[in-house]
């Protein structure tokens, strides 16, 4: 995927297909490529998949908030001049995704979240690894998923090599902070735009109870469990989740 990467105007992302744009939000641990089941498949079925590099680790500590980054989206959409956007955001990038809806919900045609932080506020905040310590890494990661294989050598490699820089391991606590205060259990009844919660049945980082909450304190939404899946359903089961997505994308006339 790196090499498919564009660098324009400022924003580094990956851009495939025609149609209407899924702007795609990854979590804080999580890279463009836990999106390739959806990247391979919407493009053929008449979306636009576009996923921007979030610049988690190079905005200034001050800026470093999920305030920040949902205008940082903002901006990016404008720039590229799309229409109605569908939003698709897994841990942080769903808790980012939900906030960009509550500032700019004209930017959106729908939303949705999978995994997402923004009402269970351990769902960060408890699990910062301890730098150098390669096996409680290890360990961390494997909990992400229902079967721990998921949890590649590539993938622990890619989380040990953050942790291990003090610069992002600082800036990965400001984040994982930010999250937590911004709580949205107050903000989601008045959020209308259509949203589809496509969940985990076996999710240890934001469990199955999230889920339920984000789907009676939303207005317009639709929840669809996955089975034997942990917190990073697009990933454990990427054809079950493509296809969850698409046929409420269809459902909704999107």
């Amino acid at each position: 995927m790196k090499n498919k990467l564009q660098q324009d105007g400022g924003f580094t992302y990956l851009e495939e297909g025609e149609g209407t744009p899924i702007v795609i939000l990854h979590g804080l641990m999580g890279g463009l490529s836990n999106f390739d089941g959806v990247v391979d498949f919407f493009p053929q079925k008449g979306y636009k998949i576009v996923i921007p590099e979030l610049p988690l680790y190079t905005m200034s500590l001050l800026k470093t908030s999920v305030q920040t980054f949902a205008k940082y989206l903002k901006d990016f959409v404008d720039y590229k001049g799309y229409k109605e956007v569908i939003l698709l955001g897994n841990s942080l990038g769903g808790h980012i995704a939900l906030l960009a809806t509550k500032m700019y919900p004209e930017i959106l045609k729908g939303l949705v979240i999978t995994g997402s932080s923004g009402l269970y506020e351990n769902a960060m905040g408890e699990s910062y690894p301890r730098r150098g310590d390669y096996e409680f890494i290890k360990k961390k990661a494997q909990n992400v998923f229902y079967d721990p294989a998921v949890a590649t050598k590539e993938i622990v490699d890619e989380v040990y090599v953050t942790v291990s820089d003090r610069n992002k391991l600082i800036k990965t606590l400001a984040i994982a902070k930010s999250a937590i205060r911004h709580n949205m259990a107050k903000d989601l009844p008045k959020m209308h735009t259509p949203t589809c919660i496509i969940w985990g049945k076996n999710d240890n980082v934001t469990p199955p109870e999230v889920a339920e909450d984000f789907d009676r304190l939303l207005p317009d939404s639709n929840l669809y469990w996955i089975d034997k899946c942990g917190h990073a359903a697009m990933m454990e089961h990427p054809e079950e989740f493509n296809e969850i997505l698409y046929k409420w994308l269809q459902k909704r006339n999107f």
